[in-house]
């Protein structure tokens, strides 16, 4: 995505990532606020672990933080209990950065509200209220709800739902207070359309899931289903909403329950986010109502994002998918025990190179692959494997294929990406994968008869259809796995 921006673009170098005010000792006692919650300007979709670990830091570190509060809602199930736990905490809540060695502590103290995502009333009038500046939304890459086009999937029965909801809101026969949509995207339409109706001008929305042009796909995402339900806020989202793309890097692991527990005794904090050391941030669009001074805390604004979030698609989650697949069938359970094992850790570096080939330069590639080896390696860090298989099929879409299929049409062989490929379909035939919404398919693909051809169909139609050398080097690929398999 190329756009305009509200800063000159920076050119790529490393960050220092100096540490910031740090409580380097436990504390005891409830955590309470020593100086006024800011006021509510942001409001974001999907509380959990990484929007804490990422947007709510920068937000807590920029020069103007005392302007920036933010209304945090929750969308999955298992976040229900984390909004009760915020609560009690008014919103505080600690980061641990765990390096290699040693921990550092902070309290962050950006976050003023945390809701159920269930309550929608509270939602859209956060949404529609004047003061609300910025939406932010990390849904995860499935929670769009979205076809490869970037329109509605209309497969989906929530979809519908919330479709014919949302049509009953335009016709007058569903009140905005009565009407309860239960997916991502029509809540955000139902806070937009009461923003329009309450005249309270314009808003950024800034999606941070691992999506390319993740602003550009909810935008489109967006306006294909208000054109189809609420059609004078379509009109009104083209004037008034600015769609921001950003990349956000910072690994955030989820906290198994006796390790949160621990935390929860040590820190006297209910809610305990553990992350690494290192982060970034990059973004590309318009801010009409204003924005926090993130850059003072690091972020960075460029006028051409996709590089950028091809570098990290590509590298890291393209890598951490591997790991996952190749890591979970060779008996591995975080990424630093995975990455360790030299079978995997060359695996990882012949996709890089293949993916290296189609970034550009000024982004210092061979300084950021040391980087991720020096962060996938630290022990401190426990990473499951388990996590991040979630919802491979999806994550390999974004992650391998375009690189495979840049390497195919420079008539390459793209051997790293096909043994990416024929590690989920290993995984998928052993049973290793965790349950998700795409499991019956990806069961039914790994058990047919010929299953790299089944699976690689599931993936990508034209990958199937159009490059068989390629599934033969997958099937290669599948026997030198059962073969190493320790």
């Amino acid at each position: 995505m190329t756009g305009p921006v509200d800063a000159h673009p920076a050119p790529y170098r490393p960050l220092p990532h100096q540490p910031g005010p740090y409580q380097p000792v436990p504390r005891r006692g409830a955590l309470r606020r020593t100086t006024p919650a800011p006021p509510v300007r942001i409001v974001h979709l999907g509380l959990g672990a990484f929007c804490r670990s990422h947007t709510a830091w920068y937000t807590h570190h920029a020069a103007d933080s005392s302007d920036w509060g933010i209304a945090a809602y929750a969308g999955r199930t298992r976040s229900r209990d984390l909004t009760a736990r915020l609560a009690r905490q008014n919103g505080l809540y600690s980061i641990v950065e765990r390096g290699p060695v040693r921990d550092r502590v902070e309290v962050i103290g950006s976050i003023v509200r945390a809701h159920s995502g269930g309550d929608v009333p509270r939602l859209v009038a956060d949404l529609s209220a004047a003061a609300t500046a910025i939406i932010t939304l990390t849904i995860t890459e499935t929670g769009y709800r979205l076809r490869a086009d970037d329109t509605p999937d209309w497969d989906d029965p929530s979809v519908v739902a919330d479709a014919e909801i949302l049509r009953g809101v335009a016709r007058g026969t569903v009140t905005t207070s009565d009407a309860r949509p239960v997916t991502a995207l029509g809540r955000l339409l139902l806070g937009l359309d009461a923003r329009r109706r309450a005249g309270s001008g314009p808003v950024a929305v800034v999606s941070c899931d691992n999506l390319s042009d993740n602003g550009g796909r909810l935008r489109r995402g967006l306006s294909a289903l208000a054109a189809g339900c609420l059609p004078e806020t379509a009109a009104w989202i083209a004037e008034h909403a600015a769609f921001v793309s950003s990349s956000v890097d910072r690994i955030t692991p989820r906290l198994a329950a006796d390790e949160a527990a621990a935390l929860a005794a040590e820190y006297a904090d209910e809610a305990v986010v553990v992350t690494e050391p290192f982060r970034d941030w990059i973004l590309c669009g318009r801010f009409p109502a204003g924005r926090p001074a993130w850059e003072a805390a690091q972020a960075r604004f460029v006028a051409d994002i996709e590089p950028w979030e091809a570098r990290k698609l590509w590298l890291l989650n393209g890598a951490h998918t591997l790991l996952a697949c190749l890591g979970l069938v060779r008996g591995h359970d975080t990424v630093a025990r995975a990455v360790a094992d030299p079978v995997c850790r060359d695996a990882v570096n012949r996709l890089w190179n293949e993916a290296e080939r189609h970034l550009p330069d000024g982004l210092d590639v061979p300084a950021y692959r040391r980087a991720l080896l020096e962060r996938f390696e630290n022990p401190r860090i426990e990473h499951p494997l388990a996590q991040i298989a979630i919802d491979t099929l999806t994550k390999l879409r974004l992650r391998v294929v375009p690189v495979a299929e840049r390497e195919l049409a420079a008539g390459r062989e793209a051997a790293g990406c096909a043994t990416a490929i024929a590690a989920w379909v290993v995984a998928a035939r052993r049973g290793a994968l965790p349950q998700d919404a795409s499991s019956e398919s990806v069961r039914r693909a790994a058990g047919a008869p010929d299953p790299v051809l089944s699976m690689l169909t599931l993936l990508s139609a034209e990958l199937a259809k159009r490059r068989r050398p390629f599934q033969s080097r997958i099937a290669a690929a599948q026997a030198r796995i059962d073969l190493a398999d320790p």
